[in-house]
């Protein structure tokens, strides 16, 4: 009989934030993976959990998830955590999700702290949508394709980041959203020092280069509105003139009618306002 993979989620900061499943399932499992062992033992002594464990990690979750896969199979229950947070956000454990479902070894979650929900519910942006990309790839034409595709992203946007790096990842944000885009910066959640700092992306680079910042961030950005998209769309419009407009449209072969009335919509006006200026232009 197969035994079963636990995706078991640990606290971000403050011990207090361990379930008392998480502690349950960790003690009766054989067998704890954990992405950096040296970190989890303080964890698991906290607790008094004796479990074994092993490391599985970025730089071995293909060969050490194999056995980790072969263990499942023969009967074992491992499970599996991170060094801080929720199993496979940000982390190679979806790789050993995907080698479980192919090989059908049960998997269930024990949920817990996530640092990109506590940052988002913190940020006093709308939760109701959201586009979460963890930390932007370090290989630079990856970077600028995922910069390229949140230019429109009208949900709230979320990522992680390195204190080091932050300015470096707020520039480019702006250069991206524009500078008076609000943001809100999460650090040390969940700890003693937390700090939420909200403002646009502009006073935000102009803020943490005089201000170092500590701890792992993660970054609030406020989605694109649909204003601000209707408004982006007109102006595309404004070096048209409206007799062009029209003509654009029958060029792609809409009558008079239906052109006038998608050129009213491009530009934010009625139809009847394009017929009247083009009857009042056409007599002059």
């Amino acid at each position: 009989m197969a035994g079963m993979l636990y995706l078991c989620a640990t606290p971000i900061g403050n011990l207090e934030d361990m379930t008392f499943r998480a502690v349950r399932i960790l003690k009766e499992a054989d067998l704890i993976a954990a992405e950096d062992t040296r970190n989890s033992v303080k964890l698991l002594n906290h607790f008094d959990i004796h479990t074994p464990m092993t490391s599985y990690h970025e730089y071995n979750k293909y060969e050490k998830g194999r056995k980790l896969v072969e263990k499942m199979l023969e009967g074992s229950t491992v499970a599996l955590i991170t060094d801080a947070g929720t199993p496979g956000i940000s982390d190679p454990g979806e790789e050993l999700v995907r080698m479980c479902c192919e090989a059908g070894i049960p998997v269930t979650a024990v949920p817990g702290a996530a640092a990109c929900i506590t940052g988002l519910i913190l940020s006093g942006m709308s939760t109701r949508r959201f586009a979460f990309e963890a930390f932007l790839p370090t290989d630079k034409k990856e970077r600028e394709a995922v910069l390229d595709s949140l230019r429109q992203e009208q949900r709230t946007i979320v990522l992680y980041e390195a204190p080091h790096r932050l300015v470096k990842t707020l520039k480019l944000l702006v250069q991206t959203l524009g500078e008076n885009r609000r943001v809100s910066i999460c650090r040390e959640l969940t700890k003693k020092h937390e700090t939420v700092f909200r403002s646009t992306l502009g006073q935000a680079v102009s803020y943490y280069e005089s201000t170092e910042p500590k701890g792992e961030c993660v970054i609030i950005a406020e989605g694109l509105s649909r204003e601000q998209i209707e408004q982006e769309a007109r102006e595309k419009w404004e070096d048209m003139s409206i007799e062009d407009h029209v003509a654009h449209y029958m060029s792609m072969g809409d009558d008079r009618k239906e052109a006038m009335k998608k050129a009213a919509r491009d530009r934010g006006v009625s139809k009847r306002d394009i017929y009247n200026y083009l009857e009042q232009n056409k007599e002059k």
